[in-house]
C-alpha cells in the first residue's frame, strides 16, 4: 500500500487543508471588519473569498476580475493567470493599507507558512 492509498494520509491532508481554510477565512473576514467592507462575510466563500474581499479593500475597478474568463479560452489563460496574479498582489497591498499595515507584506503572502502568520498579524494585532 503506498502512501496515496492509505486512508489515514487522506483524512490528516483533509483536516489539514479544512483547518487552513477556516483560518484564512475567518483571518480575510476579521480584515474585512477592520477595512470596514459592507459584507466581510463573503471571505468564506470557497476560492474566491479572499479575492473578494481584498478586491473590495483595495477600493479598485472591477475589471480585471474579467481576467476570470480568460481562464477558459485556451493558450489565454497562462497570460490571464500571470496578470491575475500580479492584480492579487495589488489587491493584497491596498487591502494590507486599508487597515494601516505596510503594503510590503503582501509579497510575503507568496512564501507558504509564512502567509499564514502574515495573516494572522494583519488581522488580529
Amino acid at each position: 500500500m503506498t502512501l496515496f492509498q492509505s486512508s489515514a494520509f487522506w483524512i490528516t491532508y483533509f483536516v489539514v487543508v479544512t483547518l487552513g481554510y477556516i483560518y484564512i477565512s475567518f483571518a480575510f473576514m476579521v480584515i474585512g471588519k477592520k477595512a470596514k467592507l459592507s459584507h466581510p462575510g463573503l471571505a468564506w466563500i470557497p476560492g474566491l473569498g479572499m479575492f473578494i474581499v481584498a478586491f473590495q479593500a483595495s477600493k479598485m475597478h472591477w475589471w480585471p476580475w474579467l481576467l476570470l474568463i480568460g481562464f477558459l479560452i485556451p493558450f489565454v489563460n497562462v497570460v490571464a493567470l500571470i496578470l491575475f496574479l500580479v492584480y492579487s498582489i495589488i489587491w493584497d497591498w491596498k487591502m494590507f493599507q486599508a487597515i494601516n499595515k505596510p503594503g510590503w507584506l503582501a509579497l510575503l503572502l507568496f512564501v507558504p507558512i509564512v502567509n499564514f502568520v502574515i495573516m494572522g498579524i494583519a488581522a488580529w494585532e
